[in-house]
């Protein structure tokens, strides 16, 4: 089990830097390529859930997904909602 938790935390930890490293692309204002925007958005909406689980933590599913699908009101596509969707499973029961 204590594999899985340092494969979960080295994980989490990516995405929390992959956030940092991606907010100048932040915004509906930005003229970086899409995918890039939609990149820094996807880990800016869920940087909070990564540090969670990097701690050891749980976070709301739901919210999570909800964070994600709005990103096409900032971006003005439907990236975020496609991705919600593909990702919308039920989440590990906590023991």
């Amino acid at each position: 089990m204590r594999a899985q938790n340092a494969e979960v935390s080295l994980v989490a930890n990516a995405l929390y830097e992959i956030r940092l490293l991606l907010a100048p692309y932040l915004g509906s204002e930005n003229d970086a390529p899409m995918d890039v925007r939609v990149a820094a958005h996807i880990a800016y909406a869920l940087h909070n859930e990564a540090v969670a689980v990097a701690s050891g933590e749980s976070f709301d599913f739901a919210a999570a997904i909800r964070k994600v699908e709005a990103i096409d009101s900032i971006l003005s596509g439907s990236e975020g909602t496609r991705l919600a969707r593909s990702w919308d499973v039920e989440p590990n029961p906590q023991p």
